[in-house]
């Protein structure tokens, strides 16, 4: 028998939790046909000894439904092993949208997402208004992974309440009821779920709050019943979580009432390093109740990347620097070497109402330096002020100085999430729960501030091969948890698992010589927009329906992926009639 693809020798992670094994993987129209002891030739074979196989890995946390539209590269997240996102999280989005809204809707996601105004007003064709004409539009690109799109809250809150909704006026039954309708449209249209924020992070560019911010219970509970009116669909929410327990019990009734899975983001804060185990308690009992509650957390620290190329650095608000902020980047980079230039901007001070400009960038105690060996987990002597300390300078002149390195692309690393002890202990315990699912990569956003779509590295690298201050976590469990569980979680149960009948989403990679590189700025988005991006090596081929998109960590060119509408099942019948 021929096949068009054979996986021979590889060490298969098949991603039921179970102990790896050695064998081959036979592929055939874009399905899985046989694992084991492949007896017939491909056309096509791929030496996969020494190496470890994976299903495709799956992120339910991003924010492509801008890049979606103008391209069909979903990278970062792509360049990872990940075959299929999720986006709309955090309920930012751009449909439903009446055209009198299209720049309210890019400046909110300006504000929340860190993606430029002149990027989404270039990028954007704007040929939908509600959210099955956006799903008709993404339905027409072909893409290097499969898309899923949910309704983002947001913009249909301000799609039905106009000002009213944008101004976080409570919305009247007549409104939810709307709501309710609309969402039911979108899920049976193929939207995979529905998000919400409730966060105060959230903000428009010109600082205005999410208009979900202070959206009532019975809003939610509407929305989410509109959710199960349809008969599938998941929810997702992200919160400030104030009070966990009053929080986390709303979340509870919601599900409780509409039975639909719901997922929230958790992370360990500064203000409140132990809050998160409150927050987890809580959704780990409505999991032994039976309920289907989730938590998305993330393998390493949610951090803010820092440079003179990027969106902020250390001296972002000193009126010094705002004199040249403007400037050409190579003209800027001049003047910060000159050592008049220097001297002033070195005897400055901020000068700014913003808490995180005045506080967190000054907390030279909590920023990193951030070269290679990229490392998510650095220790105490890393820190600026131990870097200035060992110099003899002060903690911004080391910061000038290390920014200044590599051309004046240095870049300076500030946890602010899952960091608060120093050490990754958090996210460890975290990710083990039962009531947990990797997320919060972002992929797609932060564009200047946070490179988060390699997550997936992180795991197999960090947590897998090379922590070594503390405990690490076996390769078969997180295979499990970033293929099949958050493909089980949101429907598709198509694909996580190598096994014939399956989705033929796979990776092989070199997990001993897997590397993951700095990030870096590339300026190919709208308008000339830049972004930061983070390669791999060690990603021997990624396969996304039988057709190998990357090769050793570039595109090959083959885009076979599509907008997934709503939940899959695999082809397991259809095999077993074989």
């Amino acid at each position: 028998m021929t096949h068009d693809l054979v996986l021979r020798g590889g060490t298969i992670i098949d991603g039921t939790g179970g102990e790896s094994f050695e064998g081959d993987v036979a592929i055939t129209n874009g399905v899985i046909t046989e694992v084991g002891s492949v007896g017939g030739k491909g056309v096509e074979e791929i030496d996969a000894r020494g190496q470890v196989v994976t299903p495709g890995f799956v992120d339910i946390h991003t924010h492509y439904d801008g890049q979606a539209t103008w391209t069909g590269a979903i990278s970062p997240s792509s360049l990872h092993g990940v075959t299929t996102v999720v986006m709309g999280n955090c309920g930012v989005g751009f449909a439903p949208c009446r055209p009198d809204d299209h720049d309210r809707l890019i400046r909110l996601m300006e504000g929340v997402e860190d993606i430029p105004f002149p990027v989404l007003a270039e990028g954007l064709p704007w040929n939908w208004e509600s959210f099955p004409d956006y799903l008709d539009s993404l339905s027409s690109t072909h893409f290097d992974a499969d898309i899923c799109a949910q309704l983002p809250h947001a913009a249909l809150r301000v799609f039905v309440m106009g000002d009213r909704g944008a101004n976080r006026e409570p919305a009247t039954p007549e409104d939810i009821q709307q709501m309710r309708a609309l969402t039911t449209e979108a899920i049976r249209a193929g939207a995979i779920g529905f998000s919400t924020s409730r966060t105060l992070n959230h903000r428009t560019s010109d600082g205005q709050p999410t208009p979900t911010l202070t959206a009532s219970e019975e809003e939610l509970a509407g929305i989410a019943q509109g959710v199960a009116d349809a008969g599938r669909g998941v929810l997702q929410f992200v919160s400030d979580f104030d009070d966990p327990e009053k929080e986390a019990a709303m979340l509870r009734r919601i599900v409780e009432t509409s039975g639909r899975p719901l997922s929230v983001s958790l992370a360990q804060a500064d203000v409140a390093p132990n809050g998160w185990r409150r927050l987890l308690s809580a959704i780990e009992q409505a999991v032994e109740d039976g309920l289907p509650m989730r938590a998305q957390v993330a393998p390493r620290p949610v951090g803010v990347l820092l440079g003179f190329e990027l969106t902020l650095n250390p001296f972002s608000a000193h009126p010094t620097y705002r004199e040249i902020s403007n400037l050409p980047f190579e003209d800027r980079i001049a003047l910060l070497r000159d050592p008049a230039f220097r001297k002033r901007l070195l005897s400055d001070e901020p000068d700014t109402d913003n808490p995180f400009l005045n506080a967190m960038l000054r907390s030279f105690g909590k920023i990193f330096q951030l070269d290679a060996p990229v490392n998510y987990e650095p220790t105490a002597d890393r820190t600026l002020e131990a870097i200035a300390a060992r110099r003899g300078v002060s903690p911004e002149q080391a910061a000038l100085d290390l920014m200044l390195e590599r051309e004046g692309r240095g870049m300076l690393y500030l946890p602010f999430l899952n960091y608060a002890g120093g050490s990754l202990d958090p996210s460890h315990d975290m990710m083990l729960s039962p009531a947990t699912l990797p997320g919060l990569s972002d992929g797609g956003a932060h564009v200047g501030m946070i490179c988060d779509g390699s997550f997936t590295t992180t795991m197999l690298t960090h947590w897998v091969r090379d922590r070594t201050r503390g405990p690490r976590i076996p390769i078969e469990h997180i295979v499990q948890r970033q293929a099949r569980a958050t493909a089980e979680w949101i429907g598709l149960n198509d694909r996580g698992l190598i096994a014939p009948g399956y989705r033929a989403d796979l990776n092989v990679i070199d997990t001993a010589n897997l590397t993951l590189h700095l990030p870096e700025v590339t300026y190919d988005l709208p308008a000339g927009g830049r972004r930061l991006m983070q390669r791999a090596t060690g990603y021997t081929a990624t396969i996304l329906k039988g057709q190998i998109t990357h090769r050793n960590g570039d595109p090959t060119g083959a885009r076979p992926g599509r907008l997934v509408r709503g939940p899959q099942q695999a082809n397991i019948s259809a095999m077993a009639a074989e």
